[in-house]
């Protein structure tokens, strides 16, 4: 796995790489879920089909509730399930759930410490047609400030459906954060996934680069451009991040002492934020942020406003150049 970048190289350049979203994922894992734990239950506001908990439905009608356009009664009736025993999984557009009904997430799951798993579906850009309005890019932050709140968010269906599953086993209430659009296929069946851990997928020596979600691709496409420049990149999925990997962070950033972070969210609050404070109460090293950046966002395409708010492959790229002229500068 230390140089995961290496082997997907000749897929990254030739279209070779299947894409799902990662929403897909999700809707696998709930079901697999379901199979090995009868406690597992499911509720809706309205968009089974959209955030792919239609399969869980059909296949386990009576442990099914469609709760209607009512996302504070999404949190308050899977809460009270989860004082009952169950283990509920709730899911909505991110931008209603938690967008909507934070307050009742934090006082009735959270404050309770009740195991309810919010599935935050379309979160970013990539819902693009659909405009700022749907575009949640504060969920992060809204989550990982919760006290007791796991959150995960993964890098492509596979790791989604591998989240669901490992977040029905905990005893605490999780975020799991997914995409609309197809994005890249990059981890298998035999990829490593464990709650509070980061994986290592390329070995390097002068820059670390630190990436959570789908944008996870365009992070790989970087490892083979600075290459040509005889930069060394060490790349880290992150998709837990709260809690977050803090030893092999840690251990990458005090070797590289130059950092970038990559995230389709706002920056403040987000996975940029969660390794600043980390660095600066452990080791400060030079570190730059790839995210949104204090803006809402606005209708288009996927690659239009990936390209728009600076989140492609060129754009780490460069991000990591002014990162380690700093840190030589310093040096």
């Amino acid at each position: 796995m230390s140089n995961y970048a290496d082997h997907l190289s000749k897929q990254l350049f030739n279209d070779a790489i299947d894409h799902a979203p990662t929403r897909k994922g999700f809707g696998d894992g709930l079901i697999l879920a379901g199979d090995l734990d009868k406690r597992v239950v499911a509720l809706c506001a309205d968009l089974t089909e959209s955030t792919q908990m239609d399969g869980f439905a059909k296949k386990y009608p009576e442990r099914y509730f469609e709760v209607g356009v009512a996302e504070q009664n999404l949190a308050t009736v899977a809460a009270g399930l989860a004082a009952e025993g169950f283990i509920p999984f709730t899911s909505s557009y991110a931008a209603f759930s938690p967008g909507r009904n934070w307050e009742q997430i934090r006082t009735t799951a959270c404050l309770n410490e009740q195991p309810v798993k919010i599935v935050g579906s379309h979160a970013g850009l990539s819902v693009g047609p659909d405009g700022a309005t749907h575009q949640m890019l504060e969920d992060i932050a809204l989550m990982r400030s919760l006290p007791h709140m796991t959150v995960i968010v993964p890098c492509d269906v596979i790791e989604a459906r591998k989240a669901t599953m490992e977040i029905a086993k905990t005893k605490l209430p999780a975020y799991l954060r997914l995409a609309r659009e197809k994005t890249p296929v990059i981890t298998t069946d035999d990829s490593p996934f464990e709650i509070g851990k980061a994986q290592v997928w390329r070995e390097g020596s002068d820059i670390t680069i630190i990436v959570a979600g789908p944008l996870a691709y365009e992070a790989l496409k970087v490892c083979e451009i600075l290459a040509e420049e005889s930069i060394d990149v060490e790349l880290i999925n992150c998709p837990s991040i709260k809690p977050l990997d803090d030893i092999t962070i840690l251990t990458s950033t005090r070797k590289t002492r130059a950092v970038v972070t990559v995230e389709e969210a706002q920056i403040n609050g987000g996975l940029g934020s969660a390794i600043a404070e980390l660095l600066v109460e452990h080791d400060p090293v030079c570190m730059e942020r790839i995210g949104v950046h204090d803006s809402f966002g606005q209708s288009g395409t996927m690659p239009e406003l990936w390209n728009h708010y600076q989140l492609l492959a060129a754009d780490i790229a460069a991000a990591a150049r002014r990162v380690i002229k700093r840190s030589n500068q310093q040096t």
